[in-house]
């Protein structure tokens, strides 16, 4: 039987390791059993939290995205705790795009690094406008479309109506592939071409279109439009 949080030195409790050492000093499992407080007849909070890391091939991102109706039926969650959880990732998205609006969105990595978090490990395509001033920084996101697990559905006309409707500077095409995979597909590519040449005859900027796949040994976890050359 897993010991108890209860029966653990006090310095490895995760409350008072926190306490004592700071947030960063916590494991994934440790952060999980702070936010659980309590276990269940086998398991204690940490063991519930590895549990559920490991469920979701140990990635806090992909747990992130986990909808209300998966985690609820988890083992040592219930619809109260699955609630919380849920909200804490989303407060946890809030403040990272909170952030994004602070520094400039003028490079593929940095589109990358505030918005993987959102996108990486959904389970179907998600299409989303990024609005930006004239410094690059975050003004609003729209999403456009949410497909299945390898197309998202969207016109040129939906994806540049925020952009013109809100009489923004620039704007930042972005979408995930459930893969992992971020090379551009035909339809991508088809799509890219068509938005850029409604953006000539419109006279607006686009900064890139950047697909968001995940990390992997043989590139970059993310395909750049502009980068490639493609977005003139």
């Amino acid at each position: 039987m897993e010991q108890t949080i209860k029966d653990m030195a006090v310095e490895q409790r995760p409350r008072e390791k926190m306490e004592l050492l700071g947030a960063s000093a916590l494991s994934n499992e440790e952060l999980l059993a702070v936010f659980l407080r309590t276990g269940v007849k086998g398991r204690n909070a940490i063991q519930i939290g590895r549990d559920l890391i490991q469920k979701f091939g140990g990635s806090l991102s992909r747990l992130g995205s986990a909808g209300l109706a998966e985690l609820k039926k988890s083992h040592g969650l219930g619809l109260g705790k699955a609630s919380q959880l849920v909200a804490a990732f989303e407060l946890g998205r809030r403040v990272a795009m909170e952030r994004a609006t602070l520094v400039p969105l003028d490079s593929p990595s940095s589109i990358y690094e505030h918005f993987s978090p959102m996108l990486a490990h959904l389970p179907k395509e998600k299409l989303l406008v990024v609005l930006v001033n004239t410094r690059l920084r975050l003004e609003s996101v729209v999403e456009i479309s949410s497909g299945t697990v390898n197309q998202t559905l969207a016109n040129v006309r939906d994806i540049l109506h925020p952009v013109v409707s809100n009489n923004s500077y620039s704007f930042i095409l972005i979408h995930n592939h459930p893969s992992g995979d971020p090379s551009p597909s035909e339809p991508d590519r088809i799509l890219t071409r068509k938005v850029v040449e409604a953006c000539k005859i419109f006279q607006i900027i686009m900064s890139d279109h950047l697909i968001i796949g995940r990390p992997n040994i043989t590139g970059a976890p993310y395909f750049s439009f502009r980068e490639a050359g493609l977005i003139p």
